[in-house]
């Protein structure tokens, strides 16, 4: 295998797995493996204040073309955040409001600042969609979209087949596709990126592209969309679900130590696929790794992705007290509590309620003293508060460890 610092763009992403579906397969290949620098885009609709474990997959890919010497432009779908995308959905999604979405376009663009350079360009689509009219989207626009090909489309399949696809989810496929064209327009970008369910999207703006070109006389230009697969287990199973939700990235949402462990508990069969996408280990040292010891692999993967989403001191702590955690051999041995908590508890009752402190004084003196932590994170503010959850892993000082199961 060539060097992987002189090995070309494409090259690489595809050896290491990251190229799913592409509209032109030669001169995207050709397009990355030369020294042509290009403008591409991401797109990411802000339906949550965080993000998810998939987007940052994403992001990787985002930041391997970054690092080549591409220019990135990182879209947060303020407006097609409004309607929802419908695709691989059986229900149709929760509409948020406006100023939902404003508070969560605000978190996931700080999120995203520290996934990509810090020249990154991030735009808002509500930017330019707010500028039409009802009426002059529609002409300039969906008269292109032919509707019996919209409904043949996978991204309407489950709303299809569930019978309640409605007039505003069919709007958002029109307005994706409207982004690269006015991308294009305005910043040059001549690439999309993104996950493979988005497939039938990107597909819609290469195609808008080139109807609305045809209109206007100029046949030339092209614009081309590459997706990434979904990240799905060895046996064909979506990640990022654990038992407690979705894997965010916010570590309010998941704990350093809940994500280090989610990537350690994976299948073997995994490791060399995430150690691939979530590091930049050469190839043939991951191979290495996965066919010598598979445990010390693992271990590797879930510091590393950590380290990626955390920063290494938090790694380092979710790594170390797993290892304390589980240094027996067998986490059924580890001591289990079962409470009852349906809302959030401030940290002091928590701690005596399953059972560490006979008082609050106790309680609060070790918290002060950083004597606790919650879920691998140290806590110390007695005025915490915690958050229910399946199980929470509490640990006191370096030898107690305990599960607490919220009821």
């Amino acid at each position: 295998m060539q060097n992987e610092k002189t090995q070309k763009l494409f090259d690489m992403l595809q050896e290491r797995g990251f190229v799913k579906d592409m509209t032109h397969p030669e001169q995207i290949k050709n397009l990355l493996n030369s020294d042509k620098k290009i403008s591409f885009y991401l797109g990411i609709d802000p339906t949550a204040d965080s993000l998810h474990i998939g987007h940052f997959f994403a992001l990787r890919m985002f930041r391997h073309l970054q690092d080549a010497g591409h220019h990135g432009v990182l879209l947060i779908g303020g407006a097609t955040s409004l309607i929802g995308d419908p695709t691989g959905k059986s229900d149709m999604r929760k509409m948020l409001t406006k100023d939902q979405v404003k508070h969560n376009l605000d978190e996931v663009k700080e999120l995203a600042r520290r996934f990509v350079l810090p020249e990154t360009e991030i735009v808002n689509n509500a930017d330019w969609m707010d500028n039409f009219s009802y009426i002059d989207f529609m002409r300039l626009v969906c008269v292109h979209f032919n509707v019996s090909t919209m409904l043949a489309s996978e991204a309407y399949a489950r709303r299809r087949e569930n019978g309640g696809l409605t007039f505003l989810e069919m709007g958002y496929m029109p307005m994706q596709a409207y982004d690269f064209v006015h991308l294009y327009n305005t910043k040059g970008c001549i690439l999309e990126i993104g996950g493979s369910d988005q497939w039938g999207n990107i597909v819609a703006g290469t195609e808008l592209f080139r109807k609305m070109n045809i209109e206007q006389g100029n046949e030339k230009s092209e614009i081309y969309g590459l997706t990434s697969p979904l990240l799905m287990t060895a046996d064909g199973k979506k990640m990022g679900k654990t038992e407690k939700g979705t894997l965010w990235v916010a570590r309010e949402k998941t704990t350093p130590f809940d994500f280090y462990q989610y990537f350690y508990n994976t299948a073997d069969d995994n490791t060399e696929m995430l150690l691939a996408l979530f590091t930049d280990i050469s190839m043939d040292e991951i191979k290495e790794m996965c066919k010598t010891d598979i445990i010390a692999a693992k271990k590797r993967m879930a510091f590393e992705i950590t380290k990626l989403i955390h920063g290494e001191e938090l790694a380092q702590s979710a790594a170390n007290t797993a290892a304390s955690l589980f240094s027996g051999g067998n986490a059924d041995d580890m001591p289990t509590v079962e409470i009852e908590m349906k809302s959030p508890m401030g940290i002091l009752d928590f701690l005596c309620t399953a059972g560490l402190f006979e008082s609050k004084s106790d309680a609060r003196r070790n918290v002060e003293q950083g004597g606790i932590q919650i879920d691998g994170q140290k806590v110390t503010d007695p005025k915490t508060m915690i958050a229910p959850a399946t199980e929470i892993m509490v640990q006191k000082g370096k030898k107690v460890f305990l599960r607490v199961i919220c009821k």
